[in-house]
């Protein structure tokens, strides 16, 4: 990155730690809730991600969007029936550990509880996208016959697109027939430093 890059990055980072911060203020225990989240904050390689899990399971790795965090942090609590946190957490340190591996190029897949909610249809396609291994790709209409209907090429991109364990749930691993690299909730050129990076070329995307 040039030096405007890296500032206007720099910025942008700062910013979504304060959003984070103003969401988890004032979050406290409610006994009306089943479990609680515990969220923080990583700085990587692509820019930061906001990391969750529960007591037992990773539940979320998604990349910063001010748009959409506080209607994707919502849309977790309601899903996990869960109020947030910060604090320490084991499954939490384990990911910063196997992210940083896995982007020192060291680490080819990871060995963490997931836990995620969607419907069967979805759960399903996030189950097969684990079977594309690392530095491989398929096309939507390959991940459709995986999953049974290779007319469902356009269901199972909204699916892959529903995805909230990015990396370690691997969706930048499927791309268009063509070769194009189709769409991706962190944007594309997040999704082609992934692909090349599992190649072993070690271009940084001016975010």
């Amino acid at each position: 990155m040039n030096e405007d890059a890296e500032r206007a990055s720099a910025h942008a980072d700062s910013e979504f730690r304060a959003a984070l911060e103003r969401l988890l203020a004032g979050q406290s225990s409610d006994p009306g809730k089943r479990q609680v989240i515990f969220l923080d904050c990583l700085d990587t390689r692509v820019g930061p991600l906001v990391i969750g899990a529960t007591r037992d399971a990773l539940c979320l790795l998604e990349f910063s969007d001010l748009r959409r965090l506080a209607s994707q942090i919502e849309t977790l609590g309601k899903s996990f029936d869960a109020w947030f946190t910060r604090g320490p957490n084991a499954l939490l340190t384990m990911l910063r550990l196997q992210l940083r591996e896995y982007f020192a190029e060291t680490r080819r897949s990871f060995d963490l509880p997931l836990e995620v909610r969607g419907t069967p249809f979805q759960k399903k396609v996030w189950a097969a996208l684990m079977e594309i291994g690392y530095g491989e790709t398929w096309s939507y209409r390959e991940l459709a016959s995986r999953v049974g209907d290779a007319r469902a090429a356009r269901a199972v991109g909204t699916a892959n697109g529903m995805n909230r364990i990015a990396i370690v749930i691997p969706c930048h691993r499927v791309i268009n027939t063509g070769g194009a690299l189709g769409g991706y909730g962190g944007g594309l050129l997040r999704k082609r430093f992934l692909l090349d990076l599992e190649c072993g070329q070690q271009q940084i995307p001016t975010l």
